[in-house]
C-alpha cells in the first residue's frame, strides 16, 4: 500500500514538474522607463513610494518588473536623448517626473503610453489635450502648482506682514514654473508686494541663484518644486536659514529638515497613484481614457522651531490650518 501510494504520487510531481517549468518560462516580465531631469538621490523616497505601490499591485521589481531608471542630473538637454534611449528598449509604458521629462518623452513617441507624474499645469504645458480626456498616449498626475501658488504668497504674508519684497526660486528651462511665476505676481500686486524671479537651471546654479536672491534683500522666498531645484534641498535650507530668510516651499520635505513651510500636495502619494496608472495600463487601459489626476489633498506644514529661530510668531489662523507641525 505504502509502495503504490509513493508511486502515485511521484507520478503527479513529474506531472507537474513541466507544468511549473512552463509557468515560470512563460510569466511576463514587464519593463518601465523612469525618466526625470534630477538625480537619483533626489528621487530615493518618490521612487520608494513607487516600487511599493507596485509591489502592493503585485509586481516584483526585479522578478515581473524591470525599471530602466534614466537621470538627467540637472541637464534638461540630455531628456531628449534619454527619452530616444527609452523608446528604443521598447518599455511597456515611460513614466516620467516632472514637465519637461513629461515633454521630452511625449516627443520621443506616439505609441507608448506615458504616465506623467508631477507637472503643475499638464494642460498649460501641452502634455495633453484635457484633464477629463487627456487624449494620445500620455496621462498621468498632475501636482497642480498653479491653484496653490497664490495661497503660498498669502502665508508669507501672514507670517511677515511687512514684508514688501518676495522672491521667486525656480527654474527657467521649466516653462510651467515661469507660469506659476506669473500666477504668484499677480497674487502678490493684489497684497502691494513686489516679485522677482530668481532662476537656476541645473543644481550647481542653485548657490548663485540664492546670492542673487540675498543681494536683492528680498524679504520672504517660495521655493517651487522643479526637480533641479528639489536636487539642492539640503543648500537652500542651510542657506535661508544663515540669512534669515522666511520661505514657503512646495515640497514637505523641507519642513523636516528644518524649512519654515511647505503647501502642496505630498510627492510620495502622487507616485503611488502614478503606480496604479502603470498597473492599468499594463492590463489594457489606454491614457487617452485615463482621466489626468488631481492631488486628493494639498497640505499645509509648520516647523515651528524654525519660526522661532527666525524671531517669527506663526499666526493661530495658520497654525489652525496647518496639517503637520514641527515643534
Amino acid at each position: 500500500m505504502n509502495v503504490q501510494l509513493a508511486t502515485f504520487t511521484l507520478a503527479l510531481v513529474l506531472l507537474a514538474a513541466p507544468l511549473t517549468s512552463e509557468a515560470q518560462q512563460t510569466e511576463r516580465v514587464y519593463r518601465i522607463g523612469w525618466l526625470s531631469v534630477g538625480s537619483p538621490s533626489g528621487a530615493v523616497d518618490a521612487r520608494r513610494a513607487f516600487s511599493e505601490a507596485l509591489l502592493q499591485l503585485g509586481y516584483k521589481e526585479g522578478r515581473t518588473l524591470l525599471v530602466e531608471d534614466r537621470f538627467a542630473e540637472g541637464r534638461s538637454d540630455r531628456l531628449r536623448d534619454f527619452a530616444a534611449e527609452l523608446v528604443r528598449l521598447k518599455v511597456d509604458v515611460l513614466v516620467s517626473h516632472g514637465t519637461p521629462a513629461g515633454l521630452a518623452a511625449k516627443q520621443a513617441t506616439t505609441s507608448i503610453p506615458i504616465v506623467a507624474v508631477g507637472s503643475g499645469d499638464p494642460v498649460g504645458s501641452g502634455l495633453v489635450s484635457s484633464l477629463g480626456r487627456p487624449g494620445g498616449n500620455v496621462t498621468g498626475v498632475s501636482a497642480a502648482y498653479r491653484d496653490i501658488v497664490a495661497k503660498c504668497v498669502e502665508l508669507l504674508k501672514d507670517v511677515v506682514p511687512g514684508m514688501s519684497r518676495i522672491g521667486f526660486l525656480g527654474n527657467a528651462d521649466n516653462v510651467v514654473n515661469k507660469a506659476h511665476f506669473t500666477h504668484a505676481q499677480a497674487a502678490a500686486g493684489t497684497l502691494g508686494l513686489a516679485m522677482e524671479y530668481f532662476s537656476a537651471t541645473k543644481p550647481d546654479e542653485v548657490g548663485r541663484a540664492l546670492a542673487a536672491m540675498s543681494r536683492a534683500r528680498v524679504q520672504g522666498v517660495i521655493v517651487t518644486a522643479d526637480v533641479v531645484i528639489t536636487s539642492r534641498q539640503g543648500e537652500i535650507v542651510e542657506f535661508v536659514a544663515r540669512v534669515r530668510l522666511p520661505a514657503v516651499y512646495f515640497v514637505d520635505d523641507y519642513v523636516d529638515m528644518g524649512g519654515l513651510m511647505s503647501y502642496g500636495p505630498n510627492r510620495r502619494e502622487l507616485f503611488r497613484h502614478a503606480a496604479v496608472y502603470v498597473d492599468k495600463i499594463l492590463k489594457g487601459a489606454k491614457p487617452a481614457d485615463l482621466p489626468v489626476e488631481q492631488p486628493m489633498k494639498v497640505a499645509l506644514a509648520v516647523n515651528l522651531k524654525t519660526a522661532r529661530a527666525l524671531g517669527l510668531t506663526i499666526p493661530p489662523s495658520v497654525l489652525l490650518r496647518a496639517d503637520h507641525v514641527v515643534e
